[in-house]
C-alpha cells in the first residue's frame, strides 16, 4: 500500500469512517501516520488501589473477585458492576450501557484498569475503565492517545494506525545520513513506528525528537524556497512617487507608523526584486491607508493593483473606502466578486483587461479564470492567514513577477512572525490613529445576562447598536456541549429580553446576497442588534455599534476575542466588550481577565501563544503555512534553531534542492505544503 492511498482502503475503515478522519485533516495513509499521539497511557507504571489519586487519570492493578448481574436502569440504560481489589483496598468497577464489558474478565485474575478513581477513602470506584491483561501490557506497555473527533475515538484511530503500519512498505528517509549521525537521530521508519507503538518512554522520546527536527527542517526549507523563488527580477519596477498629495487629501493625519510602513513599501516597489512584504497591524491601526499608498504609487507608475479579500463583505468595504481615498486623486477602483451578475461582471472584466481599472478589489474571483490584467504590478492579500501559500501564488501569477503585499490583523510576536512568515519581510503598525478610544472589556457569567440586557436596551435607546456573537449556528452542531447557538439565541434569548427591538441574524451558511443584505441593514441602522457567528470577525465597520457581547467566550483564543472586540470602538462614542462564560476552570477565568486588562494586541498574542500554542492561536482557519503535527514553536526552540541552521547550509549548497541526494527532502517539503493547502480548502 502506498502512502498516498486514501484511508478508506485500510482494513476496517471504509467510506463512512474515512469521512470522520477527514474532519481531522486525515485523507491518506501518510496523513494518518503523521497524526501523532498527544500522550500515552503508561500501563507499566500501575500502582495499588489505595495509592491511586482521586479524580485523576491513573492505572491500577487489581484482582477481580466478584461479578454482579447486569442491572437495567431507568431510561433503558444498563449497569454492569465488578468488584476488584489488591489485598490493601477494594475497587468497585462500573460500566454503563456496555453490557459486554465485563464478559472477558475472569474471577481470580489480575488486570490493569485505567480511568478516574472516585468515591471515598473506604469505597473507591472507577466508571467505564479501560482494561488490559498481563500479556497485553507486556506487549504494549504504552498505549497512545490520539487527538480525536466525534464518532472517532482514540482506540479506533489506533486500530487504523496499526493497519497502516502493517500495510505500508519501507518509509522514505528524507534526512541526509550526516544529519542523522550529527544529532543521533533514529531513521524515519523506526521513528514513525516508535512514536505510535513505543516499547518505552525513552523510545517514544527519541522518536519524538527526530520527528520534531524533521518537521521543523522541512518547514524552514519550504519557507526559504518560497522566498528565494521571488528573489529574481520583477516585471513591475516602479518610480519614485511623492505621497504628500495622498496624505494632504485625507481628513486626518496619518500616524508615524503608517508613514514608516508606506516608506518601506515604496522602497521595495522601486527595487529590482519583487516585493514580498507582510503588513501587520493591530485592529484599527490603519492598514487600509498603507495599502492605498501602495496602490497610489503603482497607479502613478502606470501599473494596476489587485486586492484580494476573504469575504464579499470585506471586499465591498475595501472597495468603498479605497474609492473614497483614491478616487479624488484619479485612481479608478473596480469591485469583482463571485456574486456579480453577468453584465456588470463582463463590464468589469473588460475594464481590467483594457487597463481602465487601476485597482481591482475582489474575493477569490480575482484569481479565477477569465480575469486578465493589462499591467498588473501589485498584488495585495488582506487577512493573509485566510489564504494558502498557493492562493497567494495564483494571484501573483496573473503577471510577470508582480510585487506582493499581504496584510494581517492578527498580531504575532516579531520573532515568531519572522519564522512563520519567513518568506516575507515584515512591516508593523504599532500606533493607533488619534481619536480611537480603547474598548472597555468586562467578564461576567450568564447569571448576569438579564442585567446586561438592561444595559443593552439603554444603549439602543441612546441610538447605538449592538453585536452578539455565538459560537454555533444551530443547537446540536457540537453535541454534548452547552453553547449558545446564533439562531436559537436570537429567538429564545435576545428577542424576549429586548422586546420590540429589531434583531438580525448573520452566519457563514447564508448566501452572499443574504449576508450582504443583513450587513447593509445593520450599517443603515435598520437593525438594533446583530446576532452573529464569527463571520463578523473580519470586514465589519459600523461606527454606530458600541457594544460587543461574546457568548461562550472560553471557546475562543484571546487573539480571536481581540479581533471581535475590534468591531466596536470605531466611532466617537464610548464602546465596550462583554465576555460571557460559565466555565469553571481557573485558567479560563485567568485568560479572560487578562483580556479585560489590556488592549495591546501584541501582548495578547504573546500570552495566547504561551498558554494555548500556535495551533489554537491561529484557529481553524490556518495562516497558509503547514499546521505543525508534532513540533511546538514555543517550546522546541533548540530544535528550531538547529533546523534553521541546517536548512541554510543545505540551501547554500543546493539552492533549489535539485541534487539527487536532496530529492527525498524536496518531496517531504512538497508534501508538507500540499497538506497545508488541504487545510485551507
Amino acid at each position: 500500500m502506498q502512502l498516498d492511498t486514501p484511508v478508506q482502503y485500510l482494513k476496517n475503515v471504509g467510506p463512512r469512517t474515512a469521512e470522520r478522519f477527514a474532519r481531522l485533516g486525515i485523507r491518506t495513509v501518510a496523513d494518518l501516520l503523521a497524526h501523532y499521539p498527544r500522550r500515552y497511557i503508561d500501563y507499566s507504571n500501575a500502582g495499588g488501589v489505595a495509592a491511586a489519586p482521586f479524580d485523576t487519570e491513573t492505572v491500577v492493578r487489581a484482582f477481580v473477585y466478584a461479578k454482579e448481574p447486569m442491572r437495567r436502569l431507568p431510561g433503558g440504560r444498563t449497569l454492569q458492576r465488578v468488584q476488584a481489589g489488591d489485598g490493601d483496598a477494594a475497587l468497585s468497577l462500573a460500566w454503563f450501557n456496555n453490557p459486554y464489558a465485563a464478559d472477558k474478565l475472569e474471577v481470580g485474575q489480575e488486570y490493569w484498569f485505567q480511568g478516574r478513581v472516585t468515591g471515598t477513602l473506604t469505597r473507591r470506584e472507577m466508571a467505564n475503565p479501560l482494561v488490559r491483561t498481563q500479556a497485553q501490557v507486556t506487549k504494549a506497555p504504552l498505549e497512545p492517545v490520539y487527538p480525536q473527533t466525534e464518532g472517532l475515538p482514540s482506540w479506533r484511530i489506533s486500530q487504523a494506525v496499526t493497519a497502516a503500519l502493517e500495510a505500508v512498505g519501507q518509509l522514505e528517509e528524507p534526512l541526509p545520513p550526516a544529519l542523522l549521525t550529527k544529532y543521533r537521530l533514529p531513521g524515519r521508519a523506526k521513528a514513525v513506528r516508535a512514536i505510535h507503538r513505543p516499547r518505552s518512554t525513552e523510545e517514544a522520546a527519541g522518536a519524538r525528537r527526530r520527528l520534531i527536527f524533521e518537521e521543523l527542517l522541512t518547514l524552514q526549507l519550504g519557507v526559504n524556497l518560497m522566498k528565494s523563488r521571488g528573489a529574481g527580477q520583477t516585471g513591475a519596477r516602479m518610480g519614485r512617487v511623492d505621497l504628500e498629495p495622498l496624505w494632504r487629501s485625507l481628513p486626518f493625519a496619518p500616524t508615524g507608523a503608517q508613514r514608516r510602513a508606506a516608506g518601506e513599501i515604496a522602497a521595495d516597489l522601486r527595487g529590482p526584486a519583487p516585493m514580498n512584504r507582510l503588513l501587520q497591524g493591530d485592529v484599527g491601526s490603519g492598514k487600509t491607508l498603507v495599502a492605498a499608498a501602495a496602490v497610489y504609487i503603482a497607479a502613478r507608475s502606470g501599473w494596476q493593483s489587485a486586492l484580494m479579500a476573504p469575504t464579499e463583505i470585506l471586499a465591498a468595504q475595501h472597495a468603498r473606502s479605497l474609492q473614497a481615498m483614491l478616487g479624488p486623486l484619479g485612481v479608478q477602483v473596480a469591485l469583482l466578486t463571485g456574486g456579480m451578475k453577468a453584465a456588470p461582471r463582463r463590464q468589469t472584466l473588460k475594464a481590467i483587461a483594457e487597463g481602465q481599472a487601476d485597482l481591482v478589489v475582489g474575493t477569490h474571483a480575482v484569481i479565477g479564470a477569465g480575469v486578465e490584467f493589462a499591467r498588473l504590478g501589485l498584488a495585495i492579500v488582506d487577512e493573509q492567514h485566510r489564504f494558502g501559500v498557493r492562493q497567494r501564488g495564483l494571484l501573483a501569477a496573473k503577471a510577470d513577477s508582480p510585487h506582493l503585499l499581504v496584510m494581517s490583523a492578527t498580531p504575532i510576536p516579531r520573532t515568531l512572525g519572522l519564522l512563520i512568515y519567513g518568506d516575507l519581510d515584515i512591516s508593523i503598525l504599532d500606533e493607533l490613529p488619534p481619536g480611537r478610544k480603547p474598548v472597555k472589556t468586562y467578564y461576567t457569567t450568564s447569571r448576569k445576562r438579564r442585567d446586561m440586557y438592561g444595559f443593552l436596551n439603554k444603549q439602543i435607546e441612546a441610538g447605538h447598536q449592538v453585536y452578539v456573537v455565538c459560537p454555533l449556528i444551530e443547537q446540536g452542531e457540537n453535541s454534548g456541549e452547552e453553547m449558545q447557538a446564533a439562531a436559537d439565541y436570537r429567538d429564545k434569548v435576545a428577542a424576549p429580553l429586548l422586546p420590540g427591538r429589531r434583531i438580525g441574524l448573520l452566519h457563514g451558511r447564508m448566501k452572499p446576497k443574504e449576508k450582504a443584505a443583513v450587513m447593509d441593514a445593520f450599517k443603515a441602522g435598520e437593525l438594533d442588534v446583530l446576532v452573529s457567528t464569527t463571520v463578523i470577525e473580519v470586514g465589519v465597520d459600523v461606527p454606530n455599534a458600541t457594544v460587543m457581547v461574546i457568548e461562550n467566550a472560553e471557546r475562543y483564543g484571546l487573539s480571536a476575542l481581540h479581533q471581535l472586540r475590534g468591531r466596536v470602538g470605531r466611532g466617537a462614542a464610548e464602546s465596550c466588550c462583554i465576555l460571557i462564560s460559565d466555565h469553571d476552570s481557573e485558567s479560563v477565568r485567568e485568560r479572560l481577565r487578562f483580556l479585560c486588562s489590556t488592549s495591546d494586541g501584541f501582548a495578547i498574542a504573546k500570552y495566547d501563544l504561551e498558554h494555548r500554542g500556535p495551533g489554537d492561536f491561529f484557529g481553524s482557519r490556518q495562516h497558509g503555512l503547514p499546521v505543525l503535527q508534532i513540533a511546538d514553536l514555543m517550546t522546541d526552540t533548540r530544535a528550531l534553531y538547529a533546523a534553521q541552521e541546517e536548512a541554510g547550509a543545505i540551501l547554500r549548497a543546493d539552492p533549489q534542492l535539485q541534487r539527487a541526494e536532496n530529492q527525498p527532502l524536496a518531496r517531504a517539503v512538497e508534501h508538507l505544503f500540499e497538506r497545508a493547502e488541504g487545510t485551507m480548502n
